[in-house]
Formats: structure tokens, C-alpha cells, sequence
């Protein structure tokens, strides 16, 4: 019994971990029309060069899973951009001390905070119809992020993002 709590307890804190997306999309366009995509020519993702190239692999290889195929003139762009920042920790176990009286009493309580604050990093990616020059469909992820993770972890968190991102796309019409 006391294993099959343990792994719930596991299971339960790495899936805080994973990916959370938002979607937002124009409802009047027809996205069975997008078959081919090109990177934003002034594509600057805020990302350090190395990661920058992991994320454009990424985007290549989702966009390829979805149907999509490279082109000179392409039927949309395909930009993302980053940022990170500090998730401010507000959880904490409380712990408390009380006691009374027949008329009265004495309460002293605190907080131990149960993690320490996390860098979250936030992928837009964005849709950009190229003859009409209009973002058509975005998607933001936000993740956990470690600055000391290693090349192949972080390979793997750039997957994720925009396997997470591209779960929204085509939008249900």
C-alpha cells in the first residue's frame, strides 16, 4: 500500500511538470487551405543561439508530423519568440500550535514552503497567413525550466513545447 502511494505522490509532482498550452485562432479562416510554411524571415526567438537551433528543429519535425512541407512561397510563417520568468512559489505546509482555555487561548502558526521558486519558460509560436499578412493561429506554452539541463534534455523540452503546441493546431472548426 505504501508503494502504491509513493507512486501516486511521483506521478502527481512530475506531472506538474509538463507542458501547459493556450490556443487562439481566427475563426474565419479555413486552415485545411495551409499545406506549405516557411520560417519568419526575421525569425528571433530571445533564445541563446544553441537553443534557438534545438527549437527550429522542433518546429521543423512537428511541422512535417502535421502534413506540412517547406516552401519558397510558403502559405504561412511560422515565428515563435520566448521569455522566461520566476514562478513565485506560494505553496506551503502550514504547521500550527494551539491550546485554551475555559476562557481563552494561544495560536501560533507558520508556512514551510514546500519548493523553491522555478524558472518557467513561455514559447509563442505563431501562424502567419502570407497573403493576407494576418497572424491566423497562436499557441503559448509554458514550461518549467532548467538553465542547467543538459543538451539532450533540453532537445527534449524544445520537442515537447511544440509537440504541446501543435496539439491545437488545426483548431476544431
Amino acid at each position: 500500500m505504501k508503494l502504491i502511494k509513493l507512486l501516486f505522490v511521483c506521478a502527481l509532482l512530475s506531472s506538474c511538470n509538463t507542458p501547459k498550452a493556450a490556443y487562439d485562432y481566427d475563426d474565419t479562416v479555413s486552415f485545411n487551405n495551409y499545406k506549405t510554411y516557411q520560417l519568419f524571415p526575421d525569425f528571433q526567438t530571445g533564445l541563446s543561439q544553441l537553443d534557438e537551433t534545438r527549437l527550429i528543429t522542433s518546429i521543423k519535425n512537428g511541422m512535417e508530423s502535421k502534413g506540412f512541407s517547406t516552401s519558397e512561397e510558403p502559405d504561412v510563417f511560422v515565428n515563435a519568440y520566448s521569455r522566461e520568468f520566476m514562478d513565485q512559489n506560494r505553496s506551503s505546509i502550514g504547521i500550527g500550535v494551539g491550546g485554551g482555555g475555559r476562557s481563552g487561548g494561544v495560536g501560533v502558526s507558520g508556512g514551510i514552503p514546500i519548493e523553491n521558486n522555478s524558472v518557467i519558460l513561455e514559447v509563442t509560436i505563431d501562424f502567419i497567413d502570407v497573403a493576407e499578412d494576418s497572424l491566423v493561429w497562436q499557441a503559448i506554452v509554458e514550461t518549467k525550466f532548467n538553465p542547467n539541463a543538459s543538451p539532450e534534455e533540453r532537445r527534449a523540452m524544445f520537442d515537447e513545447i511544440v509537440q504541446k503546441a501543435l496539439e491545437g493546431y488545426p483548431p476544431n472548426e
